[in-house]
């Protein structure tokens, strides 16, 4: 008896797939783009003297021309009338977009193929909403009236990457009951943490603080490793343990979307995150590296801190100003498209799909044209899950309420309103 997972058309698929995996092997936009850490250091000493230089990166050559016709190939044979088929079309697309990037490192193309990978700080969020930057400048000027007054000086006290490295690899052992994942020191990582699927980097100078540990919990090891853990499981789709550019929103808007439901997102993490995209867009219209710089250090970061994310800004681009390397743009769309998504899916009856976007790397276009595949078991649901997925009832009455309370127009209101509540 013929099973799903060989079938003829699931078969031929599952071999694209397997070759798209090896032709995307080298293409990695994030490890290609970043700068190294003699940058930061020279910057930093000469801004201590009161001296400031626009940096000036070289980035090697790179050739990605036969694995981009490898990828061109395998969309060529996939049927696009298969779900399967019609992500391989849409996901060969994309790597070859981040090919074509990194083969452009250092020079202005970068901005324009990095907008068509993660988007632009104009485009409207989902559901017809304002622009991402937009949404950034509110919270921006919420965070600058409210942040003092919600802070709590017990949430201030600083955690050293070597504490935290300690108490999240305790955390994640007993998760997992054994080491699934570790957690490592790197002095060269340009953002404060980054996750895989087994192992999470903490930048070796940066300061933490119990805020983050909760976040680093929940967003990189509760989202992006246990994806990657469970794309690994897949018997058919192996691409989905890919940390894919075109799944990046997805990703980024579920570690976050995670945050904020288990109460872990504070009015400073809203702030650090809308004020990337304040200056991408500043970037983009004309602002250099050092105008970036001082626009983080205006709104509060310390010099090693701004320099950081002014160096996320302008990954692969020239420091010129006019040019913007546009990932942090996911964040704010990619937590209100899955926040507007996991509600959709509970008026539709179809939480399942929520707890499927944990089976991969995915897109949530990819969820629901996949979903046959799951119904199938040609691929296989998650094995590992966060609690507050796992927990379908309490999902559920989250999202319930918040289906409600968004009738609630708060522009209707006034203080009398709460006087017989």
């Amino acid at each position: 008896m013929t099973t799903a997972r060989t079938e003829p058309d699931i078969v031929h698929h599952a071999a694209l797939d397997a070759r798209m995996v090896q032709a995307a092997r080298g293409i990695k936009v994030l490890t290609l783009a970043s700068w190294p850490a003699k940058h930061g250091a020279t910057f930093l000493a000469d801004h201590a003297r009161g001296v400031t230089r626009l940096p000036h990166v070289e980035y090697p050559q790179h050739d990605f021309s036969q694995a981009r016709a490898e990828l061109a190939a395998i969309a060529r044979e996939a049927d696009a009338s298969h779900p399967l088929g019609q992500y391989l079309i849409d996901a060969t697309a994309s790597w070859d977009t981040a090919g074509r990037l990194c083969e452009a490192l250092g020079t202005s193309a970068v901005s324009d193929l990095s907008q068509q990978l993660y988007g632009s700080v104009d485009a409207p969020l989902p559901g017809n909403g304002p622009s991402a930057r937009v949404a950034a400048q509110h919270f921006i000027e919420i965070a600058d009236q409210f942040d003092h007054e919600l802070a709590s000086p017990a949430e201030q006290v600083e955690i050293s990457a070597t504490a935290l490295q300690l108490q999240l690899q305790r955390d994640l052992d007993d998760y997992f009951n054994e080491r699934m994942i570790e957690v490592v020191l790197d002095p060269d990582l340009i953002a404060k943490a980054a996750a895989g699927a087994t192992r999470i980097r903490l930048r070796t100078s940066a300061a933490f603080t119990d805020y983050d540990r909760q976040q680093l919990l929940q967003h990189e090891a509760f989202v992006h490793s246990l994806s990657a853990l469970n794309g690994r499981e897949q018997p058919v789709l192996g691409s989905l343990a890919l940390a894919s550019p075109r799944a990046t929103a997805t990703q980024e808007g579920m570690a976050t979307f995670a945050e904020q439901i288990t109460g872990n997102i504070d009015i400073a993490r809203m702030k650090r995150l809308s004020l990337r995209i304040e200056a991408i867009a500043c970037a983009l219209d004309g602002a250099d590296f050092i105008e970036v710089f001082r626009l983080f250090l205006d709104a509060g970061q310390s010099p090693h801190e701004g320099f950081a994310s002014a160096q996320r800004v302008f990954r692969g681009v020239p420091t010129t100003g006019g040019h913007a390397f546009t990932k942090d743009t996911v964040y704010l769309r990619g937590l209100i498209g899955v926040h507007t998504f996991f509600r959709w899916a509970l008026r539709r009856q179809q939480l399942r799909l929520c707890r499927w976007l944990f089976a991969g790397k995915m897109t949530l276009g990819d969820v629901q044209r996949l979903a046959p595949m799951f119904e199938s078991g040609v691929l296989v649901p998650p094995r590992w899950l966060p609690s507050w997925v796992a927990r379908a009832n309490g999902l559920g009455g989250m999202l319930a309420f918040s289906l409600f309370a968004n009738q609630i127009r708060l522009d209707t209101i006034d203080d009398t309103d709460f006087a017989d509540i």
